[in-house]
């Protein structure tokens, strides 16, 4: 079974058990966190179930691991022949979780 979610601007696809990093949820470490947005169910049975543009009463229940940040991502810009540089760094900050359930 998994399912299509929706969170951050971004699509997953995801199956119980499974580990994902999304953009920075407000829930804290440990505690439990519900996707409504579901684009799409398929079970075993190939049955699939498609939202238009989501499934009305589907849930997507997680457990957050962990809110970090990403490693330091490094923007250069330069222009030749001007001496012109830019040195700037970026750390983007995600939440970790693990899906428990797929209901719906």
């Amino acid at each position: 079974m998994f399912a299509v979610i929706e969170t951050g601007g971004k699509q997953y696809r995801v199956s119980p058990g499974s580990k994902l990093r999304v953009e920075k949820l407000k829930a804290e470490a440990g505690g439990a966190f519900t996707f409504d947005k579901v684009l799409l169910i398929a079970s075993e049975k190939d049955e699939v179930s498609l939202g238009r543009p989501y499934i009305s009463g589907a849930k997507v229940e997680a457990r957050v691991i962990r809110n970090a940040r990403e490693r330091k991502k490094i923007v250069f810009r330069y222009h030749s022949k001007t001496r012109y540089r830019k040195k700037k760094g970026h750390r983007q900050n995600f939440t970790e979780v693990e899906i428990i359930k797929i209901s719906g």
